[in-house]
């Protein structure tokens, strides 16, 4: 039976060495008390706060920095829970991958549901679940990858979660200065570029894995 290696990750992000270099730097000063399901657990809380915080910018855009903070705070703990955990020697591989990317889903839906708050039209609102389905699709493609392969992948072509990130952030700020009229547009244009994005993924997976197949099943011979 191969060895589980849901942590360690394919692929390399643009910044994937600074992040790494960072935590790398970091996880020697976390307070001792603190271990890394107690990071993982965190995520209820950046979630429920940005959830809260997309509604309250609703009266406010101002409040739109709370769910900044809550994405830099979300990508802090998940960045270190992790590694900190291999620090410790916790050994708790399989379940902090479980937990970790269950977390994950409900991260990334309550970003969603948070902007679309911001929106009073219906076909925007229905973009916004359209979204929603694209990103949990999308996360989804991954594990199904990684439960083929053993390999898991969550940066591609340079892109990877923290990335993303700073596009939310950079995305609150603008939207704080100029206004929610751009979501007219850019909602739109926004789910284009996801489905886009997860199709070539769809296709790029599917593609991967039947080569996987032909090359171990060839003329009805599984190769030894």
């Amino acid at each position: 039976m191969a060895e589980f290696a849901g942590d360690k990750k394919k692929g390399q992000s643009v910044l994937g060495r600074v992040e790494r270099q960072f935590i790398d730097w970091a996880i020697p000063k976390v307070p001792r008390p603190i271990m890394s399901h107690h990071l993982t657990y965190v995520t209820i809380f950046w979630s429920a706060g940005t959830v809260l915080f997309g509604w309250l910018a609703t009266r406010d855009l101002a409040w739109l920095h709370g769910v900044s903070v809550m994405v830099f705070g979300q990508w802090l703990t998940d960045s270190l829970d992790g590694s900190l955990g291999k620090f410790r020697k916790q050994g708790l591989v399989k379940w902090g991958f479980y937990m970790d990317h269950l977390l994950d889903f409900f991260f990334a839906g309550s970003i969603v549901i948070a902007y679309s708050f911001l929106v009073e039209s219906e076909w925007l609102e229905f973009l916004f679940l359209i979204l929603l389905l694209i990103t949990c699709a999308t996360m989804a493609i991954s594990f199904l990858s990684f439960a083929a392969t053993n390999q898991f992948q969550i940066a591609y072509y340079g892109i990877g979660p923290t990335e993303i990130r700073i596009g939310y952030i950079a995305l609150n700020t603008f939207v704080v200065f100029v206004g929610t009229e751009i979501f007219s547009w850019g909602v739109p244009v926004v789910v284009a570029l996801n489905v886009f994005a997860m199709v070539t993924l769809a296709l790029q997976t599917s593609r991967n894995l039947w080569q996987i197949d032909y090359e171990a099943n060839v003329d009805g011979q599984p190769r030894p």
